[in-house]
């Protein structure tokens, strides 16, 4: 069965595209129509927007952003991230808003159960496993949700994604974004091992996406 498509979602993607003047390397693997989680450095609120318009469009109709609930969940941007984008609102910083090590782990079940849930056995994701927007100049440490959600979709190939003057095109506290070119680069998948434990995976997973940064090139 195909994916209800919104029909101003080709309209936003080639815009998004034409914005942020993205170039797409697939450096590690290919685009396909199969299960992924998508992980990407967060440096813009045009993250998910550029990295979704990137996909191919049969690829993009089966994969759904995770992004911030407080940020997009009122007026026209609600409409676009529920209905064109599908994405799926979450808690910004989830764990951190617990107050103790129950909660927080409460929380982070809360968070895995519903990114599961928006997967089902068809979609991928497009997630920002370090939480919250860096500089661009380094990649912050990753939170838990990751390593969560690979222990529960083990079998889902997880992709890094690294986009480069996402911050220069939309800096933070700017509402209208600055025309120019970026860079976005997926690498090798990678899954989860057996026995391997959350700090040895996060670690691996982020080592993954930094690697993926263009150095010393114009």
């Amino acid at each position: 069965m195909s994916a209800v498509i919104h029909p101003l979602a080709s309209v936003l993607a080639a815009v998004a595209r034409g914005i942020s003047g993205v170039q797409v390397r697939w450096a590690g693997c290919r685009p396909e129509e199969k299960q992924r989680i998508y992980f990407a450095n967060h440096t813009s609120h045009l993250d998910f927007v550029v990295l979704w318009a990137a996909l191919p469009g049969e690829v993009r109709a089966r994969t759904r952003p995770v992004a911030a609930k407080d940020y997009w969940e009122k007026g026209l941007k609600a409409y676009l991230a529920q209905r064109v984008f599908r994405a799926v609102l979450v808690h910004r910083g989830g764990t951190a808003q617990a107050g103790n090590r129950e909660e927080a782990r409460a929380a982070a079940r809360t968070v895995v159960d519903r990114l599961a849930e928006a997967m089902g056995e068809t979609d991928s994701l497009i997630l920002f496993p370090e939480g919250k927007r860096g500089t661009g100049e380094t990649v912050g440490p990753f939170r838990s949700g990751l390593y969560y959600l690979a222990k529960r979709r083990p079998e889902v190939e997880l992709v890094p994604a690294y986009l480069e003057n996402m911050n220069r095109i939309l800096p933070k506290g700017e509402v209208l974004p600055v025309p120019l070119l970026s860079l976005l680069t997926f690498g090798a998948p990678i899954h989860i091992g057996e026995t391997e434990d959350k700090r040895g995976f996060l670690e691996r997973a982020c080592a993954a996406m930094s690697a993926l940064r263009r150095k010393g090139e114009s």
